[in-house]
């Protein structure tokens, strides 16, 4: 078998257009995730029941389901409910969205309950509301524990991403689809889609251990 060389280098541009979009998606779920991520987790802890077992029903679907299901409810039967077609983008990026916010909800939830109670305590005793303890004491020192599993969820949906290209939306992987349907050139193409996926979670898995150790100093000084 030869490796057709050529066919990787005129591929590479299209390929690489279709990794921003991979990117985009990825950096824009993970950040709508992240909101969701951080009210669900908030509400998981709620003394209040009805808060506290919506929460966990959104939690425990999401998480029980597989994210490919998650895009076919969301491209294939809610314009059924609505009775309007959704756009593939805001599919993808809703589904995405939805998906990420529950794994982040548990990764929020375990980082506030390792802050000892004290904190909070100690916050309520300076005259502070519960809501004021937990967007100045608590969160801060959560957020700088949870950066390892948020550089991972950012990770997987990265990865997890490509399974948007069942609805046509043509990221990285879908972009190597296209071209292997026009060229037969499958080793060279998964092989190069396969590259670049792992240059891109390299790179991140790198800003998340500079990030790790920065805030490590930080918190010596």
């Amino acid at each position: 078998m030869n490796f057709d060389l050529d066919l990787v280098v005129r591929s590479f541009p299209l390929l690489l257009l279709g990794a921003g979009v991979t990117v985009q998606i990825t950096a824009v779920s993970v950040s709508v995730g992240l909101l969701i991520g951080m009210i669900v987790g908030i509400a998981r802890l709620s003394k209040t029941w009805i808060i506290k077992a919506l929460a966990a029903v959104y939690v425990d679907f999401i998480r029980g389901t597989p994210l490919l299901v998650q895009i076919f409810l969301i491209y294939f039967a809610l314009p059924i409910v609505l009775g309007t077609r959704i756009d593939p983008f805001i599919a993808a990026i809703t589904a995405c969205s939805i998906n990420s916010g529950a794994y982040v909800a548990e990764i929020f939830r375990g980082g506030i309950q390792s802050i000892d109670k004290g904190q909070m305590e100690a916050g309520r005793s300076l005259g502070l509301t519960w809501r004021q303890t937990m967007q100045h004491i608590i969160l801060p020192q959560a957020f700088k524990r949870i950066i390892p599993p948020l550089g991972n969820e950012f990770i997987a949906m990265m990865k997890d991403s490509s399974l948007v290209s069942v609805i046509g939306f043509e990221e990285l992987t879908r972009r190597g689809q296209l071209i292997i349907a026009r060229t037969y050139g499958s080793f060279e193409i998964w092989l190069s889609v396969a590259f670049i996926y792992l240059i891109m979670t390299f790179t991140i898995s790198r800003l998340v251990d500079y990030l790790e150790r920065r805030y490590k100093i930080d918190d010596k000084h």
